[in-house]
């Protein structure tokens, strides 16, 4: 098995990004990469970059949401923990054979075209981890083309 690579992102749930976001980029000095909408998971993301990472900040688009959910019972702050990897799939399948919960059995497209699943926090000491496997170089360079236009 191959080791995850580095912390991707950390998801921060927030009621409203718009005014979320200031006290990253203006107060902190932090760079906002890019904002996009994520409809399967039914909210919206802007991207932070901090160093290698980045700060995910997650603003639900349905009251139904999981986010909507997640700040309804716990308010905002902290969601998940995203670690990179080379392969998802792979990642999923040592984790359940050794009796870990998934969200995901296999990985779904999220954000930045990344393929991404989740592990149960009952299965991870409370608490939820993403599993993100970036997209080819190619696809990569598209989508941050499309968020540098859309900024």
């Amino acid at each position: 098995m191959t080791p995850l690579k580095q912390i991707e992102h950390i998801g921060i749930a927030v009621k409203n990004l718009e005014s979320s976001i200031p006290f990253y980029t203006d107060l902190l000095g932090l760079k906002l990469v890019g904002i996009e909408t994520v409809e399967s998971e039914q909210v919206r993301v802007a991207f932070i970059e901090i160093g290698e990472t980045r700060l995910e900040l997650l603003e639900a688009t349905n009251p139904e949401s999981s986010i909507a959910k997640f700040i309804e019972k716990k308010g905002e702050g902290i969601h998940h923990i995203a670690f990179q990897t080379g392969n998802a799939q792979q990642h999923l399948d040592f984790l359940k054979i050794q009796g870990i919960k998934l969200i995901n059995e296999v990985p779904k497209e999220g954000a930045h075209g990344n393929l991404v699943a989740f592990l149960h926090p009952k299965s991870t000491n409370r608490v939820l981890i993403e599993l993100c496997q970036p997209p080819s170089k190619s696809t990569r360079e598209e989508v941050e083309n499309i968020n540098e236009h859309s900024l």
